[in-house]
This record gives C-alpha cells, sequence and structure tokens, in this order.
C-alpha cells in the first residue's frame, strides 16, 4: 500500500533503535500520549455513524467546521486527499457525497463573508471545535453565526444544527449541557494536532460519506507493524533528522499531487508545533518544515533545493496511480514540436515521470532525500500516512529530547493578546 525508501545513511546502533521502540512503547502504555490508542476505537466509529444516521443529513448542503490548527487543519487535509478518487469511483457503495465542506478558522473578515455567503441556518450543520473551549477565533465566530441567523441559544433551531466537540467539562463543553446541544468529548490525553482520529475528524468526515473504520483501519495497520517492531526505517529516519538539526534543519515535504495541498499544511503545523521546544537540557531545538507540491513548485522552490544551501532534507511522496486516465491529445502545436515526446501519454504518467526526473536531480546533487510511494489514495492509505506522520513526529521528539505534546509558546501568545483586550 505505502513503500518508504531511505537514500541517506543513518549512522544508529540496533540498541539505539531498540531504546526508540521502547520510548514510544512506554508513552502508549503510560497513558499521557492517547493518541496511540486511537485507531482501534471502534465504538467511536459506531457512534458517529448512528449519529450522522440519526441526524438525517439529507437536505443539509453545508458541513461548517468551526475551528482552528488541529480542530481543522486533519480534516481539511483527509477531505482533499480523497474527494477527488472518492467522487469517481462508480463502484463505491459508500462515496464522497456533493455536500460543501467549510472552515471558520481566520478572524479575516473578508474571508468570513465569503465562505458564509451561501450559508444559511436550515441548510447547514455547524460543528464547534476547541479543545479547551475557549478559543478565541472559535468563539468570535460563533458568537457572528448567532448574530447572522438572529439566534437565542435556547431556540430549537440552534439545538438542531449546531453540534460541539471539546474537553469533558470545558467551559464549551458546560455550555453545551446547559442548551442541551450534541456534544462529542475529546480524550484529556490527546492534543489537538494529533487529534484527527478523534471526533475533531471523525465526525465531518462521516458526515461527507467518507468510510471513517476504513480510515482508521488504515492507522491500525501501521500501528501493529510498528509495535511488532517492523518499522526500523522510520525510527533511522527519525534519528537522521535530529542528529543533523542543526546541519539540515530545514525539511522539505515534496508532495507530488495537488490533493497534497492540505496535508502539507497539515505536516507543517505537526512538526513545528511538535518540535520546536526547549528541550530537557535547556537548548533551543527544532526543524523546520516546508510543504510544497510538485510538479507546481519545480519551478519554484527546486532551484533553492538544488543550488542553494546544504541546510534542507527532502521527502518525495509519489502516488502510482491516480485512477484518471486523462490523456495527452496527439497533437502537434506548430514551432512547440519538441513536446510531442509526451503525446499519447496519460497525465499520470507525466507527474509520475516528473517525480522521478525531479528526485534523480536532488540525489545527484547529495541533498539527503527519501521517498514515500503510495500505491492509491483511499481511505485506508491516507489514514496509514497520518499515523506514520504522527509516529515519525514522536520519534524525532524523543531524539531531540523535547516534550512533543505542549506548546508552551502559543499559549503565551495568547496570554498577551489577552492583556492587550484587558488593557
Amino acid at each position: 500500500m505505502i513503500k518508504s525508501e531511505e537514500f541517506f545513511k543513518s549512522e544508529i546502533e540496533d540498541f539505539e533503535i531498540g531504546d526508540a521502540y521502547n520510548a514510544i512503547f512506554e508513552e502508549a502504555e503510560g497513558g499521557d500520549v492517547g493518541y496511540y490508542s486511537l485507531p482501534e476505537d471502534k465504538e467511536l466509529v459506531t457512534r458517529i455513524e448512528a449519529f450522522c444516521l440519526e441526524k438525517d443529513l439529507g437536505s443539509v448542503e453545508n458541513i461548517v467546521v468551526i475551528g482552528i490548527g488541529g480542530s481543522s487543519l486533519g480534516t481539511k487535509a483527509i477531505d482533499r486527499l480523497l474527494s477527488l478518487t472518492s467522487k469517481r469511483d462508480e463502484s463505491k457503495t459508500r462515496r464522497r457525497n456533493d455536500k460543501n465542506l467549510i472552515f471558520m478558522e481566520n478572524v479575516d473578515p473578508n474571508e468570513i463573508e465569503e465562505n458564509l455567503k451561501d450559508v444559511t441556518l436550515q441548510n447547514s450543520i455547524f460543528i464547534i471545535i476547541s479543545k479547551s473551549g475557549g478559543t478565541i477565533e472559535t468563539t468570535s465566530s460563533v458568537k457572528y453565526l448567532v448574530e447572522r441567523f438572529e439566534l437565542s441559544f435556547e431556540d430549537e433551531a440552534f439545538r438542531d444544527h449546531f453540534v460541539v466537540i471539546t474537553d469533558p467539562s470545558s467551559p464549551l463543553d458546560q455550555f453545551a449541557t446547559d442548551f442541551n446541544l450534541s456534544v462529542f468529548h475529546l480524550p484529556l490525553n490527546v492534543g489537538g494536532r494529533f487529534s484527527i482520529f478523534t471526533p475533531v475528524g471523525l465526525l465531518p468526515l462521516c458526515m461527507l460519506g467518507y468510510d471513517i473504520g476504513d480510515l482508521l483501519g488504515g492507522a491500525e495497520d501501521l500501528k501493529k507493524s510498528f509495535f511488532a517492531r517492523k518499522e526500523d526505517d522510520m525510527v533511522k529516519k527519525a534519528h537522521f533528522y535530529a542528529k543533523n538539526s542543526t546541519q539540515h534543519p530545514i525539511n522539505v515535504l515534496f508532495s507530488y499531487s495537488s490533493a497534497f495541498k492540505y496535508f502539507n499544511e497539515w505536516f507543517v503545523q505537526l512538526w513545528g508545533e511538535s518540535l520546536g521546544k526547549i528541550s530537557r537540557d535547556g537548548e533551543n531545538v527544532g526543524l523546520t518544515p516546508i510543504g510544497i507540491v510538485g510538479s507546481v513548485d519545480q519551478h519554484s522552490f527546486l532551484q533553492l533545493i538544488i543550488e542553494g544551501p546544504r541546510d534542507k532534507t527532502v521527502t518525495m511522496i509519489k502516488v502510482n496511480n491516480f485512477e484518471n486516465g486523462l490523456k495527452i491529445p496527439d497533437i502537434t502545436i506548430p514551432h512547440l514540436e519538441k513536446t510531442n515526446f509526451i503525446n499519447g501519454s496519460t497525465f499520470n504518467t507525466l507527474i509520475n515521470a516528473q517525480c522521478d526526473a525531479t528526485m534523480q536531480s536532488i540525489k545527484d546533487q547529495e541533498v539527503s532525500l527519501d521517498l514515500i510511494t503510495i500505491d492509491r489514495l483511499t481511505e485506508r492509505s491516507v489514514g496509514y500516512m497520518i499515523f506514520y506522520y504522527e509516529l515519525l513526529t514522536s520519534l524525532a521528539g524523543y531524539f531531540l529530547n523535547v516534550n512533543t505534546y505542549n506548546q508552551p509558546g502559543v499559549e503565551l501568545g495568547k496570554v498577551i493578546l489577552k492583556e492587550k483586550f484587558e488593557n
């Protein structure tokens, strides 16, 4: 389903690999880091699917997610990865439906108006997501919607069209209880950027028609392999990143499909917020993530990789089968005959040939490089990929000797914002 190849040498001893596995096993068994157990939560899948059936979503045109960062990026990434393929696959019994997925993330007023221009209360479901229950961007957006639709919190329409996802006993949970809103709780030991396999991601994705059981199944496939100590290459990759973090502090994810646009953004948050820390040794450490898309960025960022400073590692992602036989017509454009060598080939063949050629050019410059190949973009393969990067982040955090799961730098900004408005 997914194949990983590394073209750099990781100088790591067998005992260090064993120590890394043990550290992750201890995190999983200790209970403080809860994302490891999410792939096996079949009961949650059943609850969410039952809720979607009971909600009778037939007349709903818009799923509006009100949340930011980990509350939105994962859902956006998975929908982008799967939407085109799912809509084309007539053989599937469950396919992505035609509902609009809208995100109220940023508090940019122009974006808010643009996103909501065709949204009414009657044709929409609004999912309010905040782990802490007090995210200022989220609460501000909810206040705007209440005013826009002339709602009262006691209105039946408010209960029918708004759903809450939050921590148990958070202020938002207390609000939902007081006004009898439907609520899904987040596990207390799962941080926002690791929450895609909680109701944060599973609820809106189920409403869109995706097979969320298969999504978790892909993650579970990798979990079983990792906990059977069969993922040494992943451990070596994380070790290489950490050991060379001062020489190669920039990690470029070069994804060869436009479907990865939001996956790259999800990776940037996961990698940056998890690893940019003051280590337990008191050092400022971290790795800088950059996400780019091929073949578009062959014509922009590739030049910097090839001839710029040798401060980068590159991971390329390639999809073998786009499940689309669209061909380049056998047409000659006058004066442009030199491009005829590609005539009759599929666009699938072209983009993967470009990926191979770009990868070879990077290897020839001795830039640290690895390749991830995905057979097809399905719920199962995407679930596997999400869990792969979550595990890789935990491993890199272990080797960097940081607390991978907190974000004190982000919290500091929230304190300063509050002080500005109170003074």
